[in-house]
């Protein structure tokens, strides 16, 4: 079964189906990682832009390993050396760009919506790594295909989601990719950090870290993202550590093969010890090489894919 979606925005937009073949292509997909010769020739010919409007390191440099595991040819091209410095919109520097015929431009921007609003004006796949505080579906994919991989199944597994809620358009997209998929879950932290309304997302809401952590199959703590608040939401990074950062005396409440995740970069001792963030239930690193395996898949599917990926 091939993905039929021109583009990859949110994870509202995907259905069960779709979230599964996702899944199982980056599972497929996985093993080139492991090879000798990393590369098979399955998007020769394609171009792939990665257009970042904010820093990032694991989610653009996945993606341009990604490409080029498949053969495609990777630009990548930052807010602060294009054109947008002297002016120019979002959609004139895209139609620029498709006068030169791309395939998939990959885009991660601070404004919420920009990339849906992009996807419309555009005849190449649009691929969202990332909007504002609203959504980061390549993020919420790896995370499932990380409990999928470890746990067997993601269905009635209880996942508590911790930290600045807010601000988090991870919390968002994993709260519905995993609900949809019949997990449930929890999110908590402080009450100035946890939006209103929020429950919409399929979510339980606890401002008490203790609670959600209780018989928890999985916890994803979030780090403080201090770059979108426009004024403190606690008292100090002490205080937060100690009543909602997750240490060993804390993590004694959760199920004994419980994975411990974080969407990174960590911020260690204030939302999660380093103890833990090291420790044996951490899969941190597993999210790492799974989102180059996730990201392999949208590229291939939304390109149409083939049938044998190493048939040259």
């Amino acid at each position: 079964m091939q993905l039929m979606k021109k583009d990859i925005l949110d994870m509202q937009s995907l259905s069960v189906e779709e979230i599964r073949t996702i899944l199982d292509t980056a599972e497929n997909l996985k093993e080139i990682s492991q090879r000798p010769i990393k590369k098979v020739p399955a998007l020769r010919g394609k171009t792939v832009v990665l257009f970042f409007y904010e820093p990032s390191t694991r989610t653009r440099t996945s993606f341009d390993i990604a490409a080029k595991r498949l053969s495609a040819d990777s630009i990548s091209i930052s807010a602060g050396t294009s054109s947008i410095v002297k002016g120019e919109t979002l959609i004139d520097t895209a139609k620029n760009l498709e006068a030169m015929n791309p395939d998939i431009m990959v885009i991660r921007h601070s404004c919420s919506g920009a990339p849906h609003m992009l996807a419309k004006r555009v005849p190449f796949s649009v691929i969202n790594a990332g909007d504002g505080t609203h959504a980061h579906p390549t993020q919420a994919l790896l995370d499932m295909m990380t409990v999928r991989e470890k746990k067997g199944q993601i269905q009635g597994l209880r996942i508590a989601i911790i930290g600045d809620i807010s601000h988090s358009r991870v919390a968002r997209s994993n709260c519905v990719g995993f609900t949809k998929m019949g997990a449930h879950v929890t999110l908590a932290g402080p009450p100035t950090m946890i939006p209103m309304g929020i429950e919409s997302l399929g979510a339980s809401v606890t401002y008490s870290v203790d609670e959600a952590i209780n018989g928890a199959d999985v916890i994803m703590m979030l780090r403080i993202q201090k770059e979108r608040q426009g004024g403190f939401s606690f008292p100090s990074e002490r205080e937060y550590a100690a009543v909602y950062g997750l240490n060993l005396k804390r993590l004694e409440k959760a199920r004994d093969d419980v994975l411990i995740m974080h969407p990174g970069p960590i911020n260690r001792g204030v939302e999660i010890s380093p103890e833990i963030a090291d420790g044996p239930y951490s899969v941190v690193l597993d999210q790492v090489t799974n989102g180059v395996a996730v990201r392999m898949a949208l590229l291939y599917l939304v390109s149409g894919g083939k049938r044998n990926v190493d048939t040259d």
